[in-house]
Formats: structure tokens, sequence, C-alpha cells
């Protein structure tokens, strides 16, 4: 929102949210109609109207990607700046602009007559349509800049625009409604012109629009990507096409680089940044980030794809949930399916920062389900042992396992990389450790007895163990699992626990994901289930309160964390990961894997004195 909203700031149909569609509807079922019956006001126009918006979005959602995967390896970076939930928020909006344009074509062609005689092609009409970019639409827009960026405009209008100081390919399109009016009439120019002249064709209209878009998204994206030879081979290209370096200036100083997407016109009227060509020689010099510390993660669902920072914004921006219209997108969906099996490696999806300390995410192009299946898991670990030998060429110290990568059955939380490669420098951490101690932290204050009903695995034993030893006693509801904690508990630990089929009125209950229905509707009222596992349990319970799996928030110095890891809500990251950058905040020169647990109250006390706290917020 700008500083002081002006006129016409919100958008007319804001109120609809995500139902704004609904607007453009009977104009798609209209054109569909008229084409399938045969009927004599059939139009190709009409009817490519809903695939060319379609692939504004298809177009821009591949820049978005693109700039979010290249900004997190950090080569060729222009502001190494943080982004946040924040700007994240402001700019989930950026399809407005794609609907507004769709409902005035479709305006345009049912009121003027002269649109529904369009060719499919007419080379003249194309370059009408760039001598009309490069004179008027280039000219016009330059001065309405400048003019925005007076104080009376620039604080009720263009402010918005400008509170994305570190810019990505959306960034383009976040402006006022006002604005969006006054940048349509402009772009309207050539387009509208050459209709009139009966020169237009259906391929400078969408190839023109596709320029507008490509030369967007490219000019706000936070890397550079136009080589220094384009401009050495050809030197007044440096004055037809700006750099992202040239309009991040703008940005950065204001008062510098107004053009759209031709300088030439800064060059004409002295406003062109003198350090434009030193920040686009420095950028492309800059090399990819060697982060210190990464966590290795995976997909869980096929639809968490679009859940990733590098998938939809908002979505990322927001805990991990089914949401009804992605049934919608299955074939979507499908093709990404297909592309994460093919492909036969990690991929980075975040990068952080913390005091002097960078970090980085990476996942795996592998789901959940296919961890359980026993003739994936083979393949499956050679991936993650080519992933620690990539992170130990790479000079990387610390290599968090999370999820399903650190299982026991598949490597024995880890163990089975360090015989492997006994001469791995960097440091592979399961972070047990931590994930125990936000648990024992979580239990309530004077909790003489709990509930313990899951999958067995380190942090489970290891949970169990210390409650026993501290006197707690522990309830378990299965014999099996009563059986395999007795064996590995001390004969006076062991008398901390017990068997109870039906243990319902201990208020705590330490929970796996595999806790059933009926387990849940053994527990009393406002009993809290605290999960010791990866993933959450089902809930079923509307009363009783639900922890997050083991986790931390943030601190406030955490630096470019504008996406959900998983599950869990804003500025919260799990356990395991939070073990991994202690471990390089401190330079602790061991591994954490196998059945060998860390020091939990050092690793505890030192997740405190850094700033992390534990995230005890209910899920309800």
């Amino acid at each position: 929102m700008a500083s002081t909203p002006g006129f016409l700031t919100h958008w007319p149909w804001e109120l609809l949210g995500n139902f704004k569609y609904i607007l453009v509807a009977p104009f798609v079922v209209h054109s569909i109609y008229l084409y399938v019956v045969g009927a004599e006001e059939r139009n190709i126009l009409y009817l490519l109207i809903l695939p060319g918006m379609l692939w504004r979005m298809l177009h821009n959602q591949i820049w978005i990607s693109f700039s979010r995967y290249r900004t997190a390896k950090g080569n060729n970076l222009i502001v190494d700046r943080s982004l946040e939930f924040e700007q994240v928020d402001r700019e989930r909006n950026w399809d407005d602009q794609i609907l507004f344009n769709w409902l005035l074509f479709y305006a345009a062609f049912l009121g003027l007559d002269v649109s529904k005689k369009i060719p499919i092609w007419r080379t003249d009409g194309i370059i009408y349509t760039l001598l009309l970019h490069i004179g008027p639409v280039e000219f016009l827009y330059y001065w309405f800049h400048r003019a925005l960026h007076h104080h009376f405009l620039y604080s009720r209008y263009h402010s918005h625009h400008h509170s994305s100081i570190v810019t990505e390919p959306i960034t383009s399109v976040i402006h006022p409604f006002a604005e969006h009016i006054v940048y349509f009439l402009l772009f309207a120019i050539p387009m509208m012109s050459t209709t009139l002249a009966e020169t237009s064709s259906v391929a400078s209209l969408i190839l023109y629009l596709t320029y507008i878009d490509l030369m967007n998204n490219m000019g706000h994206c936070n890397f550079e990507v136009i080589p220094k030879r384009a401009f050495t081979i050809f030197p007044p290209l440096k004055y037809l096409m700006y750099t992202p370096s040239y309009h991040s200036l703008h940005h950065t100083q204001f008062r510098t680089n107004y053009s759209l997407f031709m300088p030439f016109y800064d060059l004409i009227y002295g406003t062109m940044d003198k350090s434009t060509d030193t920040l686009h020689e420095k950028s492309l010099k800059k090399p990819e980030d060697i982060p210190d510390v990464v966590h290795l993660t995976h997909l869980t669902t096929p639809q968490s794809i679009y859940q990733l920072r590098l998938g939809f914004a908002s979505l990322a921006a927001q805990p991990l949930a089914s949401k009804w219209y992605m049934w919608l997108m299955w074939p979507l969906t499908l093709w990404s399916m297909i592309l994460t099996w093919v492909y036969g490696r990690t991929f980075i999806i975040e990068k952080n920062s913390f005091k002097k300390l960078k970090s980085q995410t990476w996942a795996l192009p592998r789901y959940r389900i296919l961890y359980l299946l026993h003739s994936q898991q083979e393949g499956i670990h050679k991936l993650i042992e080519e992933a620690i030998l990539d992170a130990d060429e790479k000079g990387i110290k610390v290599m968090s396992l999370g999820l399903l990568n650190q299982g026991e059955n598949l490597n024995r939380n880890g163990e089975i990389y360090l015989e492997k490669h006994p001469k791995l420098k960097v440091k592979v951490v399961d972070g047990s450790s931590l994930a125990v101690a936000v648990v024992l932290n979580s239990i309530p204050a004077g909790t003489s007895q709990v509930v313990f009903r899951g999958r067995l695995s380190k942090v489970a034993y290891s949970t169990v163990s210390t409650l026993c030893h501290k006197g707690v006693q522990v309830s378990t509801l299965r014999k099996n699992e009563y059986e395999k904690l007795k064996k590995a508990l001390s004969t006076e630990d062991g008398n901390n626990l017990a068997l109870s089929a039906k243990a319902c009125n201990q208020k705590v209950w330490l929970v796996g994901e595999d806790l059933t229905e009926e387990e849940q509707s053994m527990a009393s009222k406002r009993t809290i289930f605290i999960p010791f596992s990866q993933f959450p349990p089902k809930k079923t319970r509307k009363d009783c309160v639900y922890l997050h799996t083991p986790s931390m928030v943030v601190p406030a110095s955490f630096g470019n964390l504008h996406s959900c890891e998983n599950w869990l809500p804003r500025r919260v990251i799990s356990a395991w990961r939070v073990a991994g950058i202690l471990h390089a905040l401190e330079g602790w020169n061991v591994n954490e894997c196998g059945d060998k647990l860390f020091d939990v109250d050092k690793v505890w006390e030192s997740s405190l004195h850094h700033g992390f706290r534990p995230a005890l917020t209910p899920v309800y």
C-alpha cells in the first residue's frame, strides 16, 4: 500500500478474492460455445483471448520460479538483501493486471467491429507495432514515470511499487489500480492504432504482450542475465534494451533510470545513472554463493511442489495445506511429477543468512511415499550420498538431514555415509539432539505422567529414556512399543515405564505421525499432543491442543525467510534444520549420526543463546 493511498488505489474486484475470475467466465464460455457449435459469429481471435491470457500467466510464473532459483544460488546477484513475508503478501495479486487486460480485450473485441476482421499474421502490423512502441509509448511512459516520482503522486501511488527494494519479476506489475489504467492506455497505443488502421494481427498482439511481459520480468529479476559482449558486438543495443542491473538502480537510487525498456530517453534527458555500467559488470562477475551449512530435505506430496519457494509465492508463504483448487491443476501436477522423476539430483530451493552464516536448503526430487517403497530406497540413498559429496567438494561445513533423509532403515541416521567416506570434511548432522530438547521443553513444568504413542525412532528412544531417568511416569499404549523401550532402558529407569491400554487421564501425550483416530479418542479433553516425529499426526480432536512437530521460531535477524517450511507457520523452521545451523555457528567439529546423540542440554542452551525459541503455538 502507498504511504498515502490515493483515488482508485484498490482493485474493483478485491473483495472477490480467488473468485475474481468469475468476471471473465461468461466471455470464456461464450467464445468456446460459438466456436464449438460453428455459429456465424465465431471468431478465432475471440477464442484465442483465453489461451493468450493463460500463456501470460505461465510466462510470468516461469520467470518467478527461475528468478527464485537463481537468487537462491546467488550468482550474478545485484542487490544482496533480504526478501521478507511482507513483500510476498504485497505482491500476491500480480495476476490482477492480467485479469484487467483480459476484460478489456473482451470489451474491445465485442465493441469494435474492425477487431473481428483481424488476421493471424501481417508483417507490416508487427513493424508498425514496434515503431509505435519505440516512439510514443517509450516517450510518454518516461515522462509519466518521472511525474510519478513527484511527491504528490509518489506518496499516493508509486511508493507502493517502490516498497520493494529487492525486486522480483512480479514486482514489475505491483501497482495501484489507477497506475495500471494509465499503463494499459499507453500499451494500447500500438495495439489500438494498428487495429483501427486494419494492419493488426493475432501474431502482433500476442508478440507485443509477450515482449512487454518478458522485459518487465527480466528487468525486475534480481540477477544479471545480459552478457557484456552483447553490447560490445552491437553498441546501440545499450540504448534499445535495459538490463536488470539498470532498472535495479532505479529501485535503489529512485531519481535515475526512468525509462521503460529502452534507456535512450534517460540518455537524452540526462537521467541515466552514472554507475549503470559498473553495476552491470560487477553483477556479471559475482560467483555462486557457497554456504556454510545446507539443510537437505525432499518433496512431501505431489502438490507440495507449488508450496516450495520456487513454486507459487503466495502458497509458499503459507503452511502446507490441501486446497480445493489444487485438484483443478492435476495436469500440471502430473507434469511436475514426471520432471522430478527424470531430474536426477538435488536442487536449491532457498538461501538464508544469519549473523555471518550463509545457509541453503536443498531438496531431493522425491516424494514421501517413495521413501516407503523398498524398491526406491537404493536410488534415494544414492541421491543423498551425492548431495553430501557435492557439499564436501564445495567446502560446505555442515549438512543437516531433514524429514526422511535420515531414516534408520534408509541410512542409519546418516551413519552409513560416514562409514563409506571416512575422509569427509563436511559434518553430517541428523539433528536428533535438538529435536529431543524441543520435545522435552515443550512438556509443561511439573508434569509427572505422560503417554507415549508412536513409531520408535532415535528421537523417541532418547525422549522416553530422558523422561524415565528424571522420574516421569511414561505409559505406552502398545505392547510391542513397550517391550522395545523396556529393553533400551536401565532397570531403574524401566520402573517408570508402564503399559496401559487406556491411559486417558494423562494430560500430555507424546505422539508420532502414526497416531490413529481411535487412539486420539481415548484422550481426555484439553489433552496436549506433542509430536516427536518429522511429520505431524492427523488432527481429529477439536477439544485438544496439538503442538507443532519439533521446531523453533527464528530470530528477527534470520534473513531472507519468506516461505514456510512444509506445515510449519511463518518464521518457524524444524529443529533438525536449526541443529545444522547451530553446528556451523558453534564450530562443533563432530558428526551427529547413527545411534549417538549430541549433548541435549548443550545444544538447547546454544539455540537459546543464538535467539531461537521453541514454537509452542498450538495448531488448531
